[in-house]
Order: C-alpha cells, then sequence, then structure tokens
C-alpha cells in the first residue's frame, strides 16, 4: 500500500511499469540498458481513488492521459532505473495529491457601488462627447 494522502492509499498492484531505453546522451551504457521506466496507472478501473478525485485527476493529466484513461508516466532524466522508478512514482503521487485537493467554491460577486456609478458617469461622458461631434453636412 502507497499511502497518498491521509484518505487515500493505492495498492501496488494498480501501477504498471515498463522499462524502456533512455533516450539522449548516456555514454556505452545508453544501448545496453534499460533505465527509463514507463508507469502506468488506470484510473478508471482503480478502486483506491474516489470518483470525483478521478474526475479531476483526468483533467490535470493532460496529454499523459490515454483514450482508455491510463495515465503514463515516463522518467528518463537520471542514470538509474531506481531513480527514475522513484521519480515516475513521485511525481504520479503529486498528481493523486493535487486531484485530491477539492477546489474552493466560491460564489458569485457583486459589483460595488462606486464601480456601477464610475460606468455610468462615463456612459453619460460618451454620450455627451457623440453629441457634441459634427456631422458631416451639418453646416
Amino acid at each position: 500500500m502507497i499511502q497518498v494522502t491521509p484518505s487515500i492509499a493505492i495498492e501496488e498492484s494498480e501501477i504498471e511499469e515498463a522499462f524502456v531505453r533512455a533516450s539522449g546522451p548516456g555514454g556505452q551504457n545508453v544501448n545496453k540498458v534499460s533505465s527509463a521506466v514507463q508507469l502506468k496507472f488506470d484510473i478508471r478501473r482503480s478502486p483506491s481513488l474516489p470518483n470525483d478525485v478521478a474526475i479531476r485527476l483526468m483533467k490535470l493529466a493532460g496529454s499523459r492521459l490515454t483514450q482508455d484513461g491510463v495515465i503514463v508516466i515516463v522518467a528518463q532524466s537520471q542514470r538509474s532505473q531506481k531513480r527514475n522508478r522513484e521519480e515516475a512514482l513521485e511525481r504520479l503521487l503529486e498528481l493523486i495529491r493535487e486531484a485530491a485537493v477539492k477546489p474552493q467554491v466560491r460564489r458569485p460577486t457583486k459589483p460595488t457601488k462606486a464601480s456601477k456609478e464610475r460606468r455610468l458617469v462615463s456612459k453619460d461622458k460618451r454620450a455627451a462627447v457623440k453629441a457634441g461631434r459634427a456631422r458631416p453636412g451639418d453646416d
């Protein structure tokens, strides 16, 4: 069990890992060792996530989310497989923590009395300016 928040814990069996070869520089090691990790987490089939958290997580995932509702996180910045694995897992947990925070519901605000008065005064000024303009052919 991986404890994400005090109320959310994820089974390790829900997270699928695949190790692939990392791209970019790495010397002779890069062509021999699969140090990059591809972490997959199926949001739709996860019994650990409450429905509202899952919906927010899908919105937060963006391009990392597949059509099937699976988040794919690739970590390849570290040279060791272990550190890439830890980094990918931490990124997933951070996404889930962010999705677990309920957005604050804000009540609609009303314009202040002063702002209403300013708006009305500016309309009066504009009407006066338009009325004072000379029209072509009024000579």
